[in-house]
């Protein structure tokens, strides 16, 4: 079994379900009392998000390099980032590694071309929704992606920030969302991405009139599969 080396904290609610997940995944297929080999190293998120918002990309890159360093180096074979918006500074984080990244959006696309869907709504962070580091992963990978106008992108940003980062769930957020979806269902998508690991705390599949895909779930279990393969 291969050592997973997770970032997370990104925010930390979303990161107990890549832990739980994973250990069931290897859990299942191996039996008995098996569990994984996970290192966790769990970031300040008030840290992230100020750059974020500053538009400081260089020092997000310098703070998730410096962590899957130090993953790889406790004994990590892949890194892991839980969370979709960091996944913009994977290049800068690559130049800095030996191990390899397991990419949240190339696990999304594997996930919906097994589906059968080709074009597919993307719900995420204002930065995941409208810059390209994602959607063209996503784009190179055959999916189609189709975004919220711009008032709801604003919805769906706010809610992720000022209510699923701090533990907050609510039943009027709940609805936007499914409102946001039928929207995006009605412009063409055969499918909806949770392309924030928050929203699937938000976000259930009796919620959506589009099938679900959650990328906390996904990522977790490609995860668990790549720990696994031999």
């Amino acid at each position: 079994m291969k050592t997973l080396g997770l970032i997370g904290g990104m925010s930390w609610e979303s990161t107990i379900p890549y832990y739980r997940i994973i250990n069931e995944a290897v859990k299942e297929r191996l039996g008995g009392l098996h569990s994984a080999r996970i290192i966790l190293y769990s970031v300040d998120f008030a840290e992230i998000e100020a750059c974020q918002s500053a538009g400081d990309w260089g020092r997000c890159a310098d703070i998730m390099a410096e962590a899957a360093v130090k993953l790889q180096l406790a004994g990590a074979d892949y890194i892991v980032i839980c969370t979709n918006t960091m996944h913009k500074v994977v290049p800068e984080m690559l130049t800095k590694l030996q191990i390899p990244i397991i990419h949240i959006a190339d696990a999304a696309a594997a996930a919906l071309k097994k589906q059968g869907i080709r074009k597919a709504a993307l719900l995420g962070t204002k930065y995941t929704m409208t810059q390209d580091f994602y959607k063209q992963r996503l784009v190179d990978n055959g999916i189609e992606v189709v975004v919220p106008e711009a008032g709801d992108i604003d919805i769906v940003n706010h809610v992720i920030y000022n209510e699923l980062c701090r533990g907050e769930i609510r039943e009027a957020s709940r609805r936007q969302y499914a409102e946001i979806i039928g929207k995006l269902k009605k412009a063409g998508a055969e499918g909806v991405i949770l392309g924030c690991t928050e929203i699937g705390l938000l976000v259930r599949a009796e919620d959506s009139v589009l099938p679900v895909f959650d990328t906390t779930v996904i990522h977790a279990a490609r995860a668990a599969e790549m720990a696994l393969e031999d």
